[in-house]
């Protein structure tokens, strides 16, 4: 990995926006399981490992997520505002979350508005199945963009002789 990139990471800045963004992804991740179903309810359904497996799940995401989208971004700081492709993946597991685990009467309200008459009526174990197919997004996104840093190029400031 490029030790520029590395450098910027433990940067004020940087530490600051991977709070942030782990916040807001812990938000989006908890309020899907939400609109799922309660923890509680999800507790006296499957039992309180679910529940502990869902709220870790969550945590390793938004990490994740978190430090996708600073490494996307400092390497585009870096590159001159060039994006990685593999940051789009982090946006792609949260689309996908939003279509698998949310509420069923917005998912079908949300396919029916577009032409898609079918979708997911019931998920097994809170949709649980469904997050770790959203983890795998997320660390294939991690593996592109770290794959994208090490090979491209990292501007070397110039030094006068």
């Amino acid at each position: 990995m490029c030790e520029q990139v590395q450098e910027l990471l433990k940067t004020k800045k940087y530490i600051l926006q991977m709070i942030g963004f782990f916040a807001f992804f812990m938000v989006i991740y908890t309020m899907l399981d939400g609109f799922n179903m309660s923890y509680s309810l999800m507790s006296q359904t499957y039992g309180s490992v679910l529940v502990i497996t869902n709220i870790m799940v969550n945590i390793i995401m938004a990490s994740l997520t978190a430090l996708l989208l600073n490494l996307s971004t400092a390497n585009a700081a870096l590159k001159g505002g060039k994006e990685t492709k593999g940051s789009n993946l982090g946006f792609a597991s949260v689309l996908f979350g939003v279509l698998t685990y949310g509420c069923t009467p917005c998912v079908i309200a949300f396919f029916g508005s577009i032409g898609i008459a079918f979708s997911v009526v019931a998920l097994p174990f809170a949709g649980l199945p469904y997050k770790f197919i959203s983890l795998f997004l997320i660390i294939i996104g991690l593996w592109w963009t770290r794959k994208e840093i090490e090979t491209g190029s990292c501007p070397m400031p110039s030094t006068k002789l």
